[in-house]
């Protein structure tokens, strides 16, 4: 099965709130994930503007040789990103589902303050389940 390296999920600010490392090769410290989020959300910002065609939302898709990373951003302008082996099919399911579980275990955390780093148990936990390589699989609707 294709693997997932990893997860992020960065606020309308560019700010990393949450990262989940899912693999075992080329784990990034801290500084190195806060990096990469700070790229990403850039490089998506840049992209909206920089698109000949109106209304563009932003790149959905990097492909390299060693990875796929697969974005989605909701409305408010939150983004949720993977980064995945190449070719790893129904990322764009998995992060609507992940995005599904950011509003329900999240959003409706009484305790949890809006675009603040996400701590909270469920979340992780049916994150944990969601992201597995088997059940990556059954997203796909």
């Amino acid at each position: 099965m294709a693997a997932i390296y990893s997860l992020y999920i960065i606020n309308k600010s560019g700010g990393l709130i949450f990262y989940k490392d899912c693999g075992t090769k080329g784990r990034m410290d801290t500084n190195d994930s806060l990096r990469v989020a700070s790229l990403w959300h850039s490089m998506h910002a840049i992209s909206q503007q920089l698109s000949p065609v109106n209304g563009c939302s932003g790149i959905e898709l990097l492909q390299a040789d060693t990875f796929d990373l697969h974005c989605f951003q909701s409305l408010p302008g939150t983004k949720f990103f993977v980064v995945c082996e190449p070719g790893t099919p129904h990322m764009e399911s998995l992060l609507r589902y992940i995005y599904e579980l950011y509003t329900d275990y999240v959003l409706k955390n009484p305790f949890y303050e809006i675009e603040m780093p996400i701590r909270c148990e469920l979340f992780d936990i049916n994150l944990s389940q969601a992201v597995q390589s088997d059940r990556v699989a059954l997203l796909g609707r």
